[in-house]
């Protein structure tokens, strides 16, 4: 088919647009605009769905506005497009104030600014906005990826203002970017300077009081079949280690979490207060405690984990803890940010060894009417065995002798779901063995509960951390025997013994693509490679929650003390950042002027006679060269009285002979007659 005149005349106009050079102001405005979208991209993820649509609309609005070369919408277009906006934040938030609600208007403030750009003003109102924006996306996300990015747009925001100023031509690209990030570069000394100076406050940095929690999932008050399973499959971080003394062997690692002991059939939740009563809290424990230090990430629950038996309650500024008579280490609020608390616990040792018979029989309670081949298993074993241990091994035998199976994906179970497990599907993952266990030892007349936490971690070798994560949530059982007390089993150990000795994945590899892919981890696999690679990045977060999100009062304090200061109070602090900080700054500011250009003497004179003359009326035009710029100054228009036109006459004539005459011929030193430039002064004074 033939192209018809138009449909050619149309593709090459659109060619011709194309490859037509972009103009200045657009590229200029392109760059503003690349910028603002990086600072506006983190929040779409936080902002209600309306609002990103809406903002992405007015981005390429502008955008085409720039391209095509248009006219600005007019403000009777954009009043009430602006109107329904705020309209539509008031009925999203039910406020105009608070982080969300503030955070939302600005964001919509800058995008609005961007399609009425029409003097030097509005491009300062949008480049400050843009700062301030950069700020609020640390409400959401403090990682090291938060950071850079939001690096990479202060250079990208700079170089765009730094753009604008160019009257004449502007240099490339590459080189506004590489002097955007020279700004940047330059402003880090300082900046280290005050965040390790500034005096701290106590609590989050970017947290207000009120706003949304900032935890992440993790381990519930509950456990169901399924539950655990679940946490498996997350790599994501529960907390990191760091072990003062010796690690236990991995066997050992237990981090005791919440204590199970309602059953109703199906899921486990805490005993009633009641029952779970505040009461002494008997232990003896045998050998020496080990001492770590715990990282928590954010949870927006309550408990602490710790090994064992912990020798003291851990401290946790503003939020206090106690431990209770079942060992759980619990905050009086949330915690809703990182914290670190420090920790001493005993491995061996015996819990409440001395328990009353009425507690006691809160832990024997079977809800009636479920799981009758369980209960006639127990009779059977009951009948067999005289001692406690012997029927404590004997189910761990059963487990152990039986096929029973280890995996992430057990089959469903139904109304009498120990019954199924136990005699049917002989499946499943660690809160299934812990579950049957515990309603074998109740139905054995042994006291018994579920404690779930997590169990094992991983030590990177990078910077010598233990990492615990969500994949390492775990459910064991405590049951209680006579003259020794809680007594921990763990009938993992019994189906999966790699389980606890190694770890997940040692028992079930890691798949990919929805459980397409297995992984195969030998050591010279590229998934061990990989492991490796990750280890290193952990080994970087870990610093960057330590060292900068974690730069708390107390290790600041530690840190100036450190370095010699016995009294690292606010007074202390504030001396050193105006010392040091002072300092930094004249060390960065001596090359700066090292390398200035010189202004010659008689150039220096000049320019003051120009600001001299401006001041009367008569403003040197910058195309004008000091000949014209007399003739116009002793000319018949001119303002200045007889006496100044002659000594501004006889300056300009001196000055020209001076700056383009063999007159003013440096020396061998570069530098003017010392005479001349007297002249030259004393002719400036005259002018005055």
């Amino acid at each position: 088919m033939m192209k018809t005149p138009a449909i050619t005349t149309a593709i090459g106009s659109l060619a011709q647009r194309v490859t037509r050079p972009m103009s200045r102001d657009k590229a200029d405005t392109l760059l503003l605009l690349a910028a603002c979208i990086l600072i506006l991209a983190p929040h779409a993820e936080h902002l209600p769905g309306w609002i990103t649509l809406a903002c992405g609309a007015l981005l390429m609005w502008r955008g085409w506005i720039t391209f095509r070369g248009n006219r600005m919408p007019p403000r009777w277009l954009l009043m009430p497009i602006a109107v329904l906006a705020m309209a539509g934040v008031y009925v999203t938030y039910k406020t105009f104030f608070g982080r969300e609600a503030g955070v939302t208007m600005l964001v919509l403030l800058l995008a609005f600014k961007l399609l009425e750009m029409r003097a030097r003003r509005d491009l300062f109102v949008v480049v400050f906005l843009g700062f301030f924006l950069m700020l609020t996306n640390f409400f959401y996300s403090q990682t090291i990826a938060a950071a850079v990015m939001m690096v990479t747009a202060v250079v990208l925001l700079l170089t765009a203002q730094l753009s604008f100023q160019y009257t004449g031509a502007a240099p490339p690209l590459k080189r506004r970017l590489a002097l955007g990030a020279l700004i940047v570069g330059l402003a880090i000394p300082l900046t280290l300077v005050l965040f390790i100076l500034f005096p701290r406050i106590q609590g989050p940095l970017w947290g207000l009081p009120g706003d949304a929690q900032a935890g992440r999932t993790g381990l519930s008050d509950s456990m169901a079949p399924g539950n655990l399973s679940n946490l498996a499959l997350s790599g994501e971080i529960a907390f990191r280690v760091r072990f003062i003394d010796p690690a236990p062997p991995k066997s050992k690692l237990y981090w005791r979490g919440p204590v199970l002991g309602n059953y109703d059939g199906r899921t486990w939740t805490p005993l009633q207060p009641r029952a779970n009563a505040i009461r002494p809290i008997v232990v003896r424990p045998r050998g020496e405690p080990i001492r770590y230090q715990v990282t928590l990430e954010p949870n927006g629950r309550r408990w602490l984990f710790a090994l064992g038996l912990p020798q003291a309650t851990p401290q946790v500024a503003n939020n206090p803890a106690r431990i209770t008579s079942d060992l759980q280490i619990v905050t009086r609020r949330p915690i809703d940010q990182r914290i670190r608390y420090d920790a001493a616990s005993y491995i061996d040792f015996d819990l409440q060894p001395n328990e009353s018979p009425d507690v006691l029989r809160s832990w024997l309670e079977l809800p009636p009417g479920f799981n009758p081949r369980t209960l006639a298993f127990a009779a059977r074993l009951r009948s067999r065995f005289n001692s406690e241990m012997e029927m404590i091994n004997a189910v761990l035998g059963f487990f152990r002798t039986e096929k029973f199976s280890y995996t992430l994906e057990p089959p469903l179970l139904g109304q009498h779901a120990v019954d199924e497990f136990l005699f049917s599907t002989r499946a499943g993952f660690c809160e299934h063995y812990a579950s049957a266990f515990v309603v074998l030892m109740r139905a054995l007349d042994i006291p018994a509960r579920v404690v779930t936490g997590y169990q094992g971690g991983e030590i990177n070798h990078v910077d010598g951390f233990m990492t615990v994560r969500q994949s390492d949530a775990h459910a064991w059982a405590e049951v209680w025997l006579k003259d020794r007390g809680w007594v921990q089993v763990d009938p993992t150990a019994a189906v999966a013994p790699e389980r606890i000795e190694k770890n997940l994945t040692s028992v079930i590899p890691p798949r990919l693509f929805g459980g397409l892919v297995t992984l195969d981890g030998g050591k010279n696999s590229w998934l061990s490679k990989l492991q490796g690679l990750r280890q290193n990045w952990d080994a970087v977060t870990n610093t960057w929650n330590q060292w900068v999100l974690n730069y708390t009062p107390d290790r600041q304090r530690s840190f100036i003390q450190s370095l010699g200061f016995d009294n690292a109070d606010w007074r202390t602090l504030v001396a050193l950042m105006f010392g040091l900080g002072a300092t930094v700054m004249a060390i960065i500011a001596a090359p700066l002027v090292r390398d200035r250009q010189k202004i010659n003497p008689a150039d220096r004179m000049y320019l003051a006679l120009c600001r001299q003359m401006a001041r009367h009326g008569c403003s040197r035009a910058s195309y004008e060269g000091p000949r014209a710029y007399c003739a116009r100054l002793t000319g018949k228009n001119s303002p200045l009285a007889s006496d100044k036109r002659a000594a501004a006459a006889r300056f300009l004539d001196l000055y020209e002979a001076v700056r383009y005459g063999t007159l003013g011929t440096p020396d061998a030193a570069g530098k003017i007659s010392p005479a001349l430039v007297s002249q030259l002064k004393s002719l400036l004074a005259q002018c005055r």
